[in-house]
């Protein structure tokens, strides 16, 4: 979508929500289109890790509140947004919206908690994620070897959870951008090592 449908897009949607009763504030009007040119300005991420800005007492805040979230089965992220939509107090995080803001936000991405080894697992895939998978999944490949380590970006089509009798274990199907579909078995289990987050 273009700027401008963008735009034309969240003034519909303003007006439908005064059309049902339920008008937005220009506070709220406000965050939504911050979201929008953040999203615009920033398409990649950068280099700089959002998540190294906070003081251990934060962080550890802030990863137990994503990491309920995502055992909840609920985006941390889009909770926040919704918090502060509806002006409600955001609990062990409410700092975020009072020192940092929207701008720092939207500046975090899944590859950010990447650095934080302990966390990683946390973050659950979901349906429509992009990530990168390594060409370790289909070849032999050797730190020395004529094979190295490349990664291929692609996007999460179906996330399976099985079960067989005490073990567990979660497969997931992949698309690449060239129509191409592959599935992961045990992608946190046995392959975790094999896939990341985009990396900007």
């Amino acid at each position: 979508m273009t700027p401008d449908e963008i735009a034309a897009a969240l003034e519909a949607s303003f007006n439908r929500c005064d059309v049902v009763g339920c008008p937005l504030t220009d506070v709220q009007k406000q965050i939504l289109l911050q979201v929008v040119e953040q999203i615009q300005g920033n398409s990649k991420a950068s280099d700089v890790n959002p998540l190294d800005e906070l003081n251990s007492e934060e962080l550890e805040a802030f990863l137990e509140f994503v990491k309920t979230e995502e055992q909840q089965n609920r985006t941390w992220k889009v909770q926040l947004l919704n918090d502060w939509l509806l002006e409600k107090d955001s609990g062990s995080v409410q700092f975020i919206r009072q020192r940092y803001g929207l701008q720092w936000l939207n500046r975090v991405e899944s590859c950010h908690f990447d650095k934080y080894s302990y966390f990683e697992d946390a973050l659950k895939l979901r349906l429509g994620d992009r990530i990168e998978i390594s060409n370790a999944l289909w070849e032999w490949v050797q730190e020395d070897g004529p094979c190295k380590r490349e990664w291929f970006p692609c996007i999460v089509i179906q996330v399976n959870e099985i079960s067989e009798g005490d073990d567990s274990y979660t497969n997931c199907v992949v698309r690449f951008f060239n129509g191409a579909e592959y599935e992961i078995q045990g992608i946190y289990e046995w392959n975790r090592y094999n896939w990341r987050w985009p990396q900007g």
